[in-house]
């Protein structure tokens, strides 16, 4: 098994320059809090080994030409474990980080809470979560790069506290460290690709790549627009005659889908997966993206499939993320309504459209929505913005689609078209209705 790299070499990885910093120093009996019998002799032999003095080293560092605080674990030292002097190293870089207002970036190498120290150790773990939470209310960004191991306490609050999260291939990344697992646990589970999978980790980065990687995300977290139109329509589609023709117009297999609007408007997209509760949409992509002037838009789309509640959920993650961040938000819907089948329902789907209303709806950030194909109810507008939504000649919105409107009124299946021209659903009929801002 390959020799994991020290925090210094992880660091070394990431930064240009890193200047170290040292909280004051703490007093404690030899043998720690517990008077653990030989606890004093290992952590000796640990900063012997390792060079340093406690599990954890942290400073200010210059990534891509960008101001930063890095933390690093050390895994060479009793395991990367958090003690009560770790904590201390931890509420630090976090103070710094905040007092600065620069990103805080997190290099996770932890086998989790100190034996040796009990619950003094343990409750390490709230500081760090006290710490977090100071960080979002001043609008801070929190990176984080999941090392080798990433479990147990580490995991649970630096690591999965962060608001980007990104992992080395094959790193061991999950609450439960190796030696605690049951013993029929699935080992995919708790890989880096697994967590991705799930949607708990926004990218696996390989180390040649990772400082290019974070100087990226760093810019983008940092840098927001300072508006954001509504992207041209890409289709020469005129406007439909018909409500009926307005539906066909949206449903065309060859429409310009969200894939397409975001190429067209980004010149670079880093995406945000997940919903942290262990689901992913592939359907409503999410993410920030850089605009041609080099400044950042975060963006939730729909493609053109029923949004799962994991994309609502993530949808949601995001919003709150830009809102806390100052960037504004583009949304692009495009979907035929919620999905409603019983796996949605098991998975919450009402509580998940419920979470992304009222995120665009608590939104303090501008929030720009364009209609690009289909407005299915409820599903769609929970993620169009009041008051600033625009729409393609290809596109209609509807409390409900025809064919279904025409079942509920026990209309026989030839009357859809007529049912939609009833219900107003074109472009040109949510102008006049005052619906949107105007046809891109």
């Amino acid at each position: 098994m390959a020799e994991r790299p020290s925090a210094r070499e992880a660091v070394a990885l990431l930064t240009g320059s890193f200047a170290e910093h040292a909280p004051p120093p703490r007093s404690s009996a030899p043998d720690g809090p517990l008077s653990w019998e030989g606890y004093g002799a290992s952590r000796a032999r640990a900063a012997d080994r390792t060079g340093e003095a406690e599990s954890v080293v942290y400073g200010t560092a210059d990534v891509g030409g960008r101001s930063c605080v890095v933390l690093a674990f050390e895994f060479g030292f009793l395991g990367g474990s958090l003690g009560e002097r770790a904590g201390d190293r931890l509420e630090a870089a976090y103070r710094l980080a905040r007092e600065r207002r620069v990103p805080l970036v997190s290099l996770v190498a932890t086998g989790g809470s100190r034996m040796q120290e009990g619950m003094v150790a343990l409750t390490q773990l709230q500081r760090v979560a006290r710490e977090s939470v100071l960080l979002r209310e001043a609008g801070v960004p929190h990176l984080t790069v999941l090392r080798d191991p990433a479990t147990g306490g580490g995991w649970a609050t630096v690591g999965a506290g962060a608001d980007v999260i990104l992992a080395l291939p094959g790193a061991q990344v999950g609450f439960a460290g190796s030696r605690v697992r049951p013993a029929d646990a699935d080992p995919a589970a708790y890989t880096a690709e697994g967590q991705l999978a799930a949607g708990h980790v926004d990218a696996v980065v390989r180390p040649e790549e990772l400082r290019g990687t974070v100087t990226r995300w760093l810019t983008a977290l940092t840098s927001p627009a300072p508006e954001v139109p509504p992207p041209a329509a890409l289709s020469p589609t005129p406007l439909p005659a018909t409500g009926w023709d307005a539906v066909r117009q949206a449903r065309d297999p060859a429409r310009p889908r969200a894939e397409a609007y975001l190429d067209a408007y980004f010149t670079d997209r880093l995406p945000l997966v997940g919903d942290r509760c262990g689901g992913t949409d592939p359907g409503t992509p999410c993410g920030i993206g850089l605009r041609p002037d080099g400044r950042s838009v975060v963006y939730v789309a729909q493609c053109g499939t029923a949004t799962r509640p994991a994309g609502y959920r993530t949808a949601a993650r995001v919003i709150r993320l830009a809102d806390r961040l100052g960037l504004p938000v583009l949304t692009l819907v495009d979907t035929p309504g919620a999905a409603n089948d019983a796996e949605a329902e098991r998975a919450g789907a009402g509580a998940a459209i419920a979470d992304a209303f009222t995120a665009v709806a608590g939104a303090r950030v501008p929030v720009t929505t364009l209609l690009i194909g289909e407005g299915g109810s409820g599903g769609a507008l929970a993620l169009a913005a009041p008051s600033r939504t625009w729409a393609t000649p290809d596109s209609y919105f509807s409390v409900i689609a025809p064919e279904l409107a025409a079942a509920i009124l026990k209309r026989p299946p030839e009357e859809a078209p007529h049912t939609a021209e009833q219900l107003h659903l074109r472009p040109q009929d949510l102008l006049d209705l005052g619906l949107i801002r105007g046809i891109v």
